[in-house]
Parts: C-alpha cells; sequence; structure tokens
C-alpha cells in the first residue's frame, strides 16, 4: 500500500455530503462545537502508480476519492496527515482449509476492491471549524472486506457422506427393524443388546397369585426365570440382519422359559404359604426278623404347579405383558424319591443277600449270611433322587483273611490198574485237581465296589493245582506149599492171607493165569443144579466169587475156619472178608500165579 502523507491548506475542504470521523483522543475539545463539511480534492497532478502483486501488475488509481482515507488533524495544518490507501488487488480464492478467524483484521483495506470513504461525526453541540486547536481530527473510515467464497456445499456433501458411511456400518451390526422376541421389539439393536432387552423383559414380567394366592406378585426374576437370550438374539441377526431388506418385519419368534425350580419353589412357598405341605420321601430300612430288605412308602404333599406358573409366565411374556393373572390351588406334589424308585432298590438289596459269597465258577464256594451282609451294606438317598447303596471294604477284610483256608485243595490224583506189562485193566478213580486262593490283597475293596453296583456273587482268584495219574500194576500169587496167597502192587507186597486150596483128590490147577470174570453170589456144584447126581455137592450162597481158571476162583468160605490146610474142590476158599477185598482189588485181566 502507498502512503502519501502530506498537509493540505487549512481551508481545505472535505467532499460534500460526506459525514467527518472525529478521533478518539479528540473528542472531548470538541464538545459543544459544530463540524461544517469541507472538500479535499485530490491532487490532479499524481499520476497512477502501478503495483506488483503476486507478480501481477495492476494499476491503482489514486485520484478516486473512493479509495483514499483522509485523515485530518485539526491541532494544526502542520499536524493534518491525508493517508492514500492502496486500491483492492484481485486476489486468488482462498485454501479451503484457510480458517476465517485467523484473518487479522488490519490487513482488511488491502484485501477491499473498492473502498469506499466514510466519515463518521460524532456531534456534541456544535463542532468548531477551521484549523485551531479545537477542531477535531478526521479519518476516512476503514473500507468493508471482500465478501469470502462460500464452501458450504462442500461441507454439507462431506458430513451426508459420513452419514452413508456410518448407516451402512450399522446395518452389518444391527438386527433388522420390526423384529421381536417373544414380544420383545429388538429391531435396531446388536445381538448383545436385544439379548439384555430379552432377559430384562423377562425379568420384569409380573404374575399377580389370584384366588388361594391372595393377589400375591411374583416377577420373573423371583421365579428365576431364563431364556437363552444370546442365542435368539444371535439367532434373530443370523436370520433377520438389518442390511437385508427382505428380512425386515418377520414375524416374532417363539420361546421356551425356564424356571429355577428351587428358588420358584421358595418364592412361592413364601408367597402363599397356606398351599404347601412337605412330601415325605419313600424309604428303604433292613427288617432283621425276616433278614430281608423292606420299603416304607412316600407320602405325597401339595404346593403350587411350577409348570402352571411356567406357562402363565410364558404367555405372558411372548404376548408383550408387562403383568398376568393367574388363579392358583393346590395340587398334589409327589415326592423327590417315590414308593416304586424304593420298591426298586428292595429288590436289588434282596438279591444281593440271597447271592452273596465268593464264587469258584458257578460254585458258591464261601457263602455269606444275608444278616453278615447286610451289616456291609449302608443304604441312603443319592443325588438323582434314587438310593445309593454303599459297602464296607473294612468289614469284609476278616471274611477275606479266612478264604485259603476254606478254599484251598490238594489234588487228588487219578489211579489206574494195570497189568505187569503196563496195560491199563481199570481206570481205579478219575482224581481231582487241587486249588489254590491267588492274591487277594484287593478283594475286599473290589467286593465293596461290586456290592455297591448291585452285585453279590464275588469271582475270587484261584490257581489250579493239575491231577497226577498213578499207574498201579497189579498181581496174585498163590503158593500151595505155604497155604498162602500173596498180593502185590507195583512188586510191593500189599497184602497176605493164609488159604485152603484144593485137597489131594480135587487139587488146585498150578500155572499162570488171569482174572476174567466177577460174581457176587452164586450156588456152587453140580448137585446144585442136578439134585439126582450122587457124585458131587451142592453148596448154596457163596460170596465174592473171583475167577481165574476153569471152574476155579477165590471165593468166600462160610462153612469152615480151618485156612492154612487144604480144603476145598479146588477153588481156593478165603474168609469172607479176604475173599471181598480180592473181589474188588483184582480186575479183569489181573495176573495170577499158581506154584506148589
Amino acid at each position: 500500500m502507498t502512503d502519501l502523507a502530506t498537509k493540505p491548506d487549512a481551508d481545505a475542504e472535505l467532499p460534500k455530503g460526506t459525514p467527518p470521523v472525529v478521533d478518539g483522543e479528540n473528542q472531548a475539545d470538541v464538545e459543544g462545537s459544530t463540524v461544517e463539511s469541507s472538500t479535499v480534492e485530490p491532487e490532479s497532478a499524481v499520476e497512477p502508480e502501478t503495483a506488483d502483486v503476486d507478480g501481477t501488475d495492476e494499476v491503482v488509481d489514486e485520484t478516486s476519492p473512493e479509495e483514499t482515507t483522509v485523515v485530518l488533524d485539526d491541532a494544526s495544518p502542520e499536524d493534518t496527515t491525508v493517508v492514500l490507501d492502496e486500491p483492492a488487488v484481485e486476489r486468488d480464492a482462498d485454501p479451503v482449509d484457510a480458517d476465517p478467524a485467523d484473518a487479522d483484521p488490519a490487513d482488511a483495506t488491502g484485501e477491499v476492491e473498492d473502498a469506499t470513504v466514510a466519515m463518521e461525526s460524532t456531534h456534541v453541540g456544535a463542532a468548531p471549524t477551521g484549523n485551531g486547536p479545537d477542531a477535531p481530527a478526521y479519518a476516512w473510515a476503514p473500507a468493508e472486506p471482500k465478501p469470502r467464497k462460500s464452501r458450504k456445499a462442500l461441507w454439507i456433501g462431506l458430513g451426508a457422506g459420513v452419514a452413508v458411511t456410518g448407516l451402512v456400518a450399522s446395518s452389518l451390526v444391527l438386527i433388522a427393524p420390526g423384529t421381536s422376541i417373544a414380544g420383545v421389539s429388538v429391531g435396531w439393536l446388536t445381538p448383545g443388546a436385544a439379548a439384555e432387552a430379552v432377559q430384562a423383559r423377562l425379568a420384569n414380567t409380573t404374575i399377580v397369585l389370584t384366588g388361594a394366592g391372595g393377589d400375591v406378585e411374583v416377577t420373573g426374576a423371583d421365579l428365576g426365570a431364563s431364556v437363552d437370550a444370546t442365542g435368539l438374539a444371535e439367532t434373530a441377526f443370523a436370520e433377520h440382519p438389518m442390511w437385508n431388506v427382505t428380512a425386515w418385519f418377520p414375524p416374532a419368534d417363539e420361546v421356551v422359559v425356564q424356571l429355577d425350580d428351587e428358588a420358584a419353589t421358595s418364592v412361592l412357598r413364601a408367597a402363599a404359604p397356606e398351599l404347601y405341605a412337605d412330601p415325605v420321601d419313600a424309604q428303604v430300612e433292613f427288617d432283621a426278623a425276616s433278614t430281608s430288605y423292606v420299603t416304607v412308602p412316600a407320602e405325597p404333599g401339595s404346593g403350587i404347579d411350577l409348570e402352571t406358573v411356567r406357562q402363565a409366565l410364558t404367555d405372558a411374556f411372548a404376548s408383550g405383558q408387562s403383568e398376568i393373572e393367574l388363579p392358583v390351588e393346590a395340587v398334589p406334589v409327589e415326592a423327590d424319591i417315590p414308593t416304586h424308585v424304593a420298591e426298586g432298590t428292595v429288590g436289588q438289596l434282596n438279591t444281593i443277600l440271597d447271592t452273596a459269597g465268593f464264587y469258584i465258577g458257578a460254585e458258591r464256594t464261601v457263602p455269606i449270611d444275608r444278616a453278615t451282609a447286610a451289616s456291609w451294606l449302608t443304604v441312603a438317598p443319592g443325588d438323582d433322587d434314587t438310593f445309593e447303596i454303599t459297602a464296607d471294604a473294612a468289614a469284609i477284610q476278616p471274611h477275606v483273611d479266612t478264604l485259603a483256608a476254606a478254599v484251598n485243595r490238594a489234588p487228588e490224583n487219578a489211579k489206574v490198574i494195570t497189568d505187569s506189562a503196563g496195560k491199563v485193566l481199570r481206570e481205579e478213580s478219575g482224581g481231582q485237581s487241587g486249588r489254590e486262593v491267588g492274591d487277594t490283597s484287593n478283594v475286599a475293596s473290589d467286593f465293596a465296589s461290586q456290592l455297591a453296583e448291585g452285585s453279590g456273587a464275588f469271582a475270587l482268584p484261584v490257581n489250579e493245582v493239575p491231577v497226577t495219574t498213578v499207574a498201579l500194576a497189579r498181581r496174585i500169587e498163590v503158593d500151595l506149599g505155604d497155604q498162602r496167597t500173596y498180593m502185590f502192587e507195583n512188586g510191593n507186597l500189599v497184602q497176605s492171607y493164609a488159604i485152603s486150596s484144593g485137597r489131594s483128590a480135587t487139587p488146585t490147577p498150578t500155572g499162570s493165569f488171569r482174572v476174567y470174570a466177577h460174581t457176587a453170589e452164586q450156588d456152587l456144584g453140580a448137585a446144585c443144579r442136578d439134585p439126582s447126581r450122587t457124585d458131587s455137592y451142592c453148596t448154596k450162597d457163596v460170596k465174592w466169587l473171583t475167577w481165574f481158571a476153569p471152574d476155579i476162583a477165590f471165593h468166600a468160605t462160610y462153612w469152615h475156619n480151618n485156612f492154612g490146610n487144604p480144603m476145598s474142590h479146588g477153588c481156593v476158599n478165603m474168609p469172607t472178608n479176604v475173599a471181598e477185598f480180592v473181589y474188588r482189588w483184582a480186575p479183569v485181566g489181573t495176573e495170577v500165579w499158581v506154584h506148589g
């Protein structure tokens, strides 16, 4: 800006019609003075001046009164200063991010294209005239600033874009409008907020117990009511997201309300105590007289039906009602442990008593009496409204300690009778394997666990001792000279008896023979078959005949006692007990040697 400081003539006048501006410092000096208009004529000799602004040559016309600021100091002609401002230069538009608040008001005169000289005057009485000490000071008024370019459209566009972006983003996490869960509107909500709204509505839903209930109010929260609010909200969002306009305003989802039975019963009992009577659970007892378990039947109680309450709460919640009336009355309440449960347990326990014992295979080797088995058991109500059976391993252990004596058994060897060549003539005994109880360190605890599961038959760990077969080679020797019979087993003499062999007229044949038959009792002699024969004899009821040669046998003799001497018709006479022993000891095929 070009400043021209000149001192105009004292008689200089302001342009006509232009009001003077009174300098604030001299306002008090002009009190009661009158300001007369005068005109200041610009110097015609001043040539227009060229200014270079931002590289552009522009012409500043300093002769225009509209572009000139005149400051008049009334103190003296020497103090009068005329300041001519530069004309405003047309400049480029400010950047969009310029802040109007940052503009310096002192620079406003440099940004005006057509500044208008405005003279403001303060009149207090009559303004003094002339250039005396009381003359007021005048100044040209600042020009109005150039209006800034409007950018409202740009800012509105940016705001609208942000709003649209936010709406699109919201549609990805919100449930569609018009969606409801059991009467609870969850549209425009996130799944988390929807879950909270559903649970809050349920908690505040109220049931008024009318009739015998005495109009007492209980809420869903009091009853411990709950729904799968999180699952329902997530399902609502999955099936009806806000971005899918085809899923808007769907039908309401149905829900299932659950009650905390213990909390609900407690609240309802407190609300209507006269409707409640406690049921009595069935019991199981051991009757010592019959040594059996018996059932003590359950007794029903009374109270408010929880299912009716739950359904009423569900209906109110589903229909969006905040309150519903429910007429209530006492209904039978079954015991937690009914009679049929006790009866089933009694049957199981008595089966244990019937079968209690230690078993080897199917054999109940060591039985346990019913009273003893019952003393091992404890029966008490369980957590699942049944009965729990437990057994005392310490009480079982003393019986385990006696098992070895009761169970262990030595093997019985098998025996076979053979001839001297080893040919088996008869199986004397099949034999029996032995047994020994195995490790019993865990038997008591294992049996206790098994009894708790309902089984009284405990299979013992047993080791088998195998059978050994013994062969006995037997033979008989008859010494006619000594009138004795000798019996050998595996070469060893086991018995020797005096006998009576045949007399000289009817001698006993000698040689090697084998037993070929046995007869328990028989009549001897041809006369027995033909009484007319006088050359024979007949001896009735002869016992224990062991035949080893034609018509020759070892047999019992009851008609004489002269053993050690020949007395027979050829057979070998023996005392009755000896004859029976030989009869049973020598099977068919036993070797017999008769010599003199």
